[in-house]
């Protein structure tokens, strides 16, 4: 069961966040606020935090700092949400007109430790987010490719190369991420943004 709080100042966007996530058997609706004002208690039970871009303009330090809960933003300005992303604990970013398949298939990235949001309200640009890339533009193909599922033999006729070098590339990947199968990759560059579902 995945614990969500949500933190909205307006009661029609709490209204409609309630119904939307009340749809699926695995989300538990266990709050929701106007504000963050005294909240600490209350969240340090959640495992999702969906709030407004408005709402999450009042988080302090401290709220940040909270251990456990993804923050979901639901906002329009990427410049403003990069600004927040920059301190703090924000894992999740969505347009507001996200339809309710986005948002509780991001609800449920987040309650799996990964990071998820539009390309256009996390980065820049794409220079940005291939810029801190550890991996070459082949390997974030593959990496990319593993993404979806596919066993080397696909990926090697996806990319028109051998299955060897693909196995090849596999490697490296592991190598450079730190990591030692493909659900690690695959989550380590979800996290570092070089790919997205």
């Amino acid at each position: 069961m995945i614990s969500v709080f949500i933190v909205a100042p307006s009661p029609a966007l709490r209204a409609g966040l309630r119904a939307l996530l009340s749809s699926d058997d695995e989300i538990k609706i266990i709050g929701e606020a106007d504000g963050w004002r005294n909240l600490i208690d209350e969240i340090n039970e959640a495992d999702v935090i969906i709030t407004s871009a408005s709402s999450a303009f009042f988080l302090d330090d401290e709220m940040a700092a909270s251990p456990s809960a993804s923050i979901l933003i639901l906002s329009d300005d990427p410049l403003n949400v990069r600004e927040m992303t920059r301190s703090q604990s924000i894992w999740g970013i969505l347009p507001l007109d996200a339809s309710a398949d986005e948002l509780l298939a991001a609800i449920h990235a987040l309650s799996q430790g990964l990071i998820v949001g539009e390309r256009s309200l996390l980065f820049a640009t794409e220079e940005e987010t291939l810029a801190s890339s550890p991996l070459t533009d082949r390997e974030t193909e593959v990496l990319n490719l593993l993404s979806k599922g596919l066993a080397n033999k696909q990926i090697a006729i996806a990319l028109g190369i051998s299955e060897h070098t693909v196995k090849f590339h596999v490697s490296s990947i592991y190598t450079k991420l730190n990591v030692t199968n493909r659900t690690e990759a695959v989550r380590a560059g979800l996290r570092g943004g070089w790919i997205a579902l």
